[in-house]
C-alpha cells in the first residue's frame, strides 16, 4: 500500500495516542530544562501545520511545521510509531514539511532536538536530509544536551 500524507488530524484517536507517547518519551529522555516538546493542545496554533503519514489508513508517523517569521520555520513533534520504524514514514513526513516550507517561500528550516542515544536516529535522518548544526534560535537555551540544526532552502 502507498504511504499518504495528511494535514490536521489532531483530533484522531491514534494521533492523540502517538502524541501522548511522544510527549512521555521526550520527558523521560530529556532533562527538564531541555525538554521543549509541545503537547497536542499547544499544536493547535495558527502558526503550526500538523502532518501525519498513513499506510492503508494506519498511522505511521507525525510531524509539524511551525512558522517562525522572518522567512524561517521550525520542525516540531516528529515521531514514528515503534512498529513502523525504518519503513520511510519519518522521511515522508520530513519531506512533506520541507516541501511546505519551500512552498511558503521560507529561506531556512530549523529544529531543536536532544543529543542522547535516544535521538541518534533522528539526528541521522536530519543529517541525510541536509540539515547541519547551527546556533540556538527562538529563545531556546543552549547546553550540552540540546542540538540545533538548520537547512537552508
Amino acid at each position: 500500500m502507498a504511504l499518504t500524507i495528511h494535514r490536521g488530524e489532531l483530533d484522531k484517536r491514534d494521533v492523540q495516542e502517538l502524541l501522548a507517547s511522544h510527549v512521555a518519551a521526550m520527558h523521560s529522555h530529556s532533562p527538564p530544562e531541555a525538554c521543549h516538546v509541545l503537547p497536542a493542545e499547544r499544536l493547535r496554533d495558527d502558526t503550526i501545520t500538523f502532518f501525519s503519514a498513513r499506510e492503508g489508513g494506519r498511522l505511521l508517523a507525525i510531524g509539524a511545521l511551525k512558522a517562525l517569521g522572518g522567512g524561517a520555520g521550525e520542525i516540531k513533534s516528529m515521531r514514528t510509531r515503534a512498529d513502523a520504524l525504518r519503513r520511510g514514514a519519518a522521511s515522508a513526513i520530513l519531506n512533506a514539511i520541507v516541501a511546505e516550507a519551500r512552498a511558503r517561500g521560507y529561506e531556512r528550516l530549523l529544529l531543536e532536538t536532544g543529543s542522547g542515544q535516544e535521538f541518534a536516529a533522528a539526528i541521522a535522518l536530519y543529517g541525510r536530509a541536509g540539515f547541519t548544526p547551527c546556533e540556538p534560535f527562538g529563545g531556546y537555551p543552549g547546553g550540552p544536551f540540546t542540538r540545533f540544526m538548520a537547512l537552508d532552502l
